[in-house]
């Protein structure tokens, strides 16, 4: 059964099974989960950068936790295919070591604590860095309590990931 506004829109999505891809890009803010890009919403899904919608675990994982839906291009899922994508720092940030996002999102969702993510030579790009990853992360993972600070150490600026308690 298709809803009215999805069939009009010549989107297959089937009510019950899978959220409406009108919901989950509303409640994504029309933004790729991936790479970050917007979506347009009225963009053909079978058009490389239309829209579509995307489990945020690969299949493997979903066996212990049930997969989110994720608004993702149809080009960005297609690519990701079955595997766990790799969510990019910006090439303007300048960051040491930084870590692979999803796997540090996963291991604070279910342990806390805290985890330095990445390396900055200085205050400035430090600051830079923690205020893109804030803002990422708010729409990776926005369930997850976390705040970005900034400690020095070892001559260099960590930007650590802390997981607040609710």
């Amino acid at each position: 059964m298709l809803t009215q506004e999805a069939e009009a829109a010549g989107r297959a999505v089937t009510v019950g099974l899978v959220s409406g891809l009108d919901e989950v890009g509303a409640r994504d803010g029309w933004r790729c989960w991936i790479c970050d890009e917007p979506v347009e919403p009225d963009k053909s899904v079978n058009d490389a950068r239309g829209p579509s919608i995307d489990s945020y675990f690969t299949a493997s994982k979903a066996k212990n936790k049930a997969g989110v839906e994720r608004l993702a291009h149809r080009s960005c899922n297609t690519k990701k295919g079955a595997t766990t994508p790799v969510i990019r720092w910006p090439s303007r940030l300048f960051v040491s070591d930084p870590a692979v996002l999803l796997t540090t999102v996963d291991r604070l969702e279910r342990k806390g604590g805290r985890e330095v993510v990445g390396r900055s030579p200085s205050a400035s790009d430090a600051k830079d860095a923690s205020e893109w990853l804030q803002d990422r992360l708010s729409r990776l993972a926005p369930s997850l309590p976390v705040a970005v600070t900034v400690e020095a150490g070892g001559g260099q600026q960590l930007l650590v990931l802390t997981v607040k308690r609710r």
